[in-house]
């Protein structure tokens, strides 16, 4: 069997690159809403992410108000599909 991505195995890691693999693009104000995290708990997630070059983080403002968008990478992509490959794996489907 094949050993599931311990960098993606977290639930709230997972809930974003989830997300992420939807979407062209999401904010930070979204991802929160979206898995129900803290803002704290969010921001240390997506570096980690990040520094495993699975997602891209662009900041910069929105009117006079920060925005911190977020992207998944291709490296991420390929990473999330042999996360659900392996979990596959694991239950036979």
């Amino acid at each position: 069997m094949k050993e599931l991505n311990p960098l993606l195995h977290t639930q709230l890691r997972l809930a974003v690159m989830s997300i992420l693999m939807s979407v062209e693009e999401a904010d930070f104000v979204y991802l929160k809403q979206k898995t129900e995290s803290t803002a704290g708990n969010l921001s240390v997630q997506l570096d980690k992410l990040s520094n495993a070059g699975y997602i891209s983080i662009e900041k910069g403002m929105l009117g006079k108000r920060p925005r911190t968008t977020c992207s998944i990478t291709p490296e991420g992509r390929k990473a999330f599909e042999e996360y659900v490959e392996a979990l596959r794996s694991y239950l036979n489907i």
